[in-house]
């Protein structure tokens, strides 16, 4: 398990509209949030442990496959969700298909988000199986 603090929840967006609601949703579960308004401070909050969990709005965002790719490799240990009003998104085909952990459709339904939640709080409170060494 790692020391990310499962229960903080880091949304990027840049629309204002529908925030709160999602901030108080959360609040309401337990989980605290912390918003941005694009990924430049990302590294920042992910660097001090703040978050096993990244959600990032791609209709109010400028972001391609590579930038997505390039966070999940280096944060292999964030679960990153997408959330949009579009269910298809071809120009970001790759990134969703291979490097996303989740998409969510706007308006969000709470109930599978909390699904997503709990799901990832599972898996990192899961140990990682130990490596048998055959001799």
């Amino acid at each position: 398990m790692t020391d990310q603090n499962p229960k903080t929840v880091i949304l990027i967006s840049r629309a204002s509209d529908g925030l709160n609601e999602i901030r108080r949703f959360l609040a309401e579960n337990s989980y605290s949030a912390i918003v941005m308004e694009n990924t430049a401070i990302l590294d920042q909050s992910l660097k001090k442990k703040t978050g096993n969990c990244v959600i990032l709005d791609i209709d109010t965002l400028d972001i391609d496959n590579p930038t997505i790719r390039k966070l999940t490799l280096q944060y292999p240990h964030i679960y990153f969700l997408c959330m949009s009003r579009d269910r298809f998104h071809p120009e970001l085909k790759d990134a969703i298909c291979y490097h996303i952990y989740a998409c969510l459709t706007k308006p969000l339904d709470y109930d599978e988000l909390l699904y997503w939640l709990r799901c990832i709080e599972n898996d990192a409170a899961t140990p990682e199986p130990e490596s048998s060494n055959p001799s």
